[in-house]
């Protein structure tokens, strides 16, 4: 067999593998690529397999960066079923038309542009309409029930703990009398998350391909709704909104989870908690029609105590654009929830815009920010951002409250992987940035004395029984390329200042001096030019 790494490889997103068995064809996962110019570009790229050739698609679960390509391919020939659990066939019934409406808009904005300057019209990667007949493709299964793909590869799906309805994946895979088994972990949830699930265990497996989002790091011990607790009260005591970028599905769910506590204990001031999110509203709303898939305490809450743990009296969803304007109006503190999560697109630039600069606002990070995107940037301390054309001033407080994220940290990874009772003949890990998955392969390496490899965009494995060996990609990957240009850049804003002192200190910028004032205006201009050059390719 050969299994092909397409994504999620040196980052968190665009999440796809290629299993080649025979003359099957399996894709596990079809996900989104994210972040920056150079990442996203790679949305477009042809598919490296023709589409009308897969047999089918094992989906993980209904975040975008694991399913959001999935029109697209549908679009480019594939006619095969798309395997997901019923949650994750529900989710994705709103996330990929929305996703649809976001490629739409995207292109139309971009096409505006490229009018005025003389480019040639652009296409969306897919339409509102290719989503839902997308979806027509797609078909529910149930946890820890077997599912025959083909006479040698057999899956079942198992609860990975992340989001309702996430899966992590076991694959049978029987080749010349071998049987190989595969496990995808998929996204991996932390355990003790209200209202889902703990991670399924598994104590066997051949092959582990494992994500390593927080594969280097460990979640802040400190109570993140103490965090949540504190961060609202200190706000509401300076008049300040509390803004919270949050992922639709999943996230914003366990917001309202906590809120839900606080309030009923009175720890936090009766204020007004705004879902700003028309995807978040619907998939709230698929979150409370699927109690079957609560954890025993979130189900028990809903029947016994008949307390609905994701409503609050306080509550208010906006679904009109004329609402979600009319928010940044109102005359007293709010907690305004909205998409998207890492701060890149949505209705959450319009709240960043207006409370960004506000030094009495804060803004809640609750959730993993990939390299580029501008809540990255935002918790990196950067000064000011441009939003919708505008530069604002970064004066509000930034919080980055980890321990809410939805997946496992280092320590809770490496506990998982410890349930194994044999030791897999190598473990794949895929679903970090650099800085997280190889700390992470030493740790492995070290602690459960396992041989580990982390995937190149486009490697494959080749496997065999217990060996095998990589086919290394020969594709290059430019984003590091596009790290060095933002160094470079810093540097450069460094050394302008570094200029400016020097020539003040030696007095010939005044007013007087007209050579000191052009040696001014070079340097600026060299910086401008240096910088829109960079953002624009960035």
């Amino acid at each position: 067999m050969r299994l092909t790494f397409l994504g999620a490889t040196g980052m968190v997103t665009g999440s796809s593998y290629l299993l080649e068995v025979g003359e099957g064809k399996f894709l596990v996962d079809c996900g989104m690529f994210q972040g920056s110019k150079a990442i996203t570009a790679l949305n477009s790229q042809p598919f490296f397999y023709d589409p009308a050739s897969i047999n089918g698609v094992l989906l993980t679960h209904a975040h975008i960066d694991h399913s959001g390509l999935l029109p697209r391919l549908c679009k480019s020939g594939f006619k095969g079923p798309i395997h997901a659990t019923k949650v994750t066939v529900e989710l994705c019934g709103i996330m990929l038309p929305d996703s649809g409406h976001i490629q739409e808009f995207e292109a139309e904005i971009a096409n505006r542009k490229g009018q005025r300057a003389g480019k040639k019209p652009v296409e969306p990667l897919y339409t509102v309409d290719d989503a839902y007949s997308c979806l027509k493709q797609f078909s529910p299964v149930a946890y820890n029930t077997e599912l025959k793909l083909s006479p040698e590869v057999t899956v079942k799906f198992q609860d990975a703990g992340h989001i309702l309805g996430s899966s992590m994946l076991e694959i049978w895979v029987t080749e010349n009398g071998k049987t190989v088994k595969l496990l995808f972990s998929g996204d991996l949830g932390q355990p003790d998350q209200p209202i889902i699930k703990d991670p399924t265990i598994i104590d066997h497996a051949d092959y582990i391909i494992v994500e390593s989002t927080y594969g280097a790091r460990e979640h802040d011990d400190e109570d993140p709704v103490e965090v949540l607790a504190k961060a609202i009260n200190d706000t509401v005591s300076k008049g300040g909104n509390i803004i919270i970028p949050s992922f639709a599905v999943g996230r914003t769910q366990t917001i309202l989870y906590y809120l839900h506590e606080l309030f009923k204990d009175k720890l936090i001031p009766d204020i007004p908690v705004i879902i700003d999110s028309p995807l978040a509203i619907s998939a709230t709303d698929i979150f409370m029609h699927n109690t079957q898939e609560y954890d025993s305490e979130a189900y028990d809450m809903f029947y016994s105590e008949h307390d609905n743990p994701l409503y609050l009296p306080q509550l208010t969803f906006t679904k009109t654009s004329e609402e979600s304007k009319a928010i940044n109006k109102m005359d007293r503190p709010a907690i305004i929830i909205s998409a998207s999560g890492m701060a890149d697109a949505g209705r959450i630039l319009h709240h960043l815009k207006h409370n960004l600069w506000r030094p009495q606002c804060a803004v809640l990070f609750v959730g993993y920010q990939a390299q580029g995107s501008m809540g990255r940037r935002l918790l990196d301390g950067v000064k000011k951002v441009k939003i919708m054309g505008e530069d604002i001033s970064v004066k509000a407080k930034i919080y980055n409250l980890e321990g809410f994220s939805a997946h496992a940290d280092r320590d809770q990874l490496l506990a998982w992987l410890s349930n194994f009772k044999t030791k897999p003949a190598n473990i794949f890990i895929v679903h970090g940035e650099k800085d997280m998955s190889e700390p992470f392969a030493i740790l492995l390496q070290e602690r459960l004395e396992v041989s580990t490899y982390i995937p190149k965009y486009t490697d494959s494995a080749l496997i065999d029984g217990k060996d095998f060996h990589i086919e290394p990609s020969h594709f290059i990957m430019v984003d590091p390329v596009m790290q060095q240009l933002r160094d470079l850049l810093d540097e450069m804003e460094r050394e302008f200042v570094d200029y400016r002192r020097r020539l003040e200190e030696v007095s010939v910028v005044g007013s007087g001096n007209s050579k000191g004032q052009e040696i001014l205006r070079c340097l600026k201009k060299i910086r401008t030019f240096a910088k829109k050059t960079i953002d624009d390719v960035i």
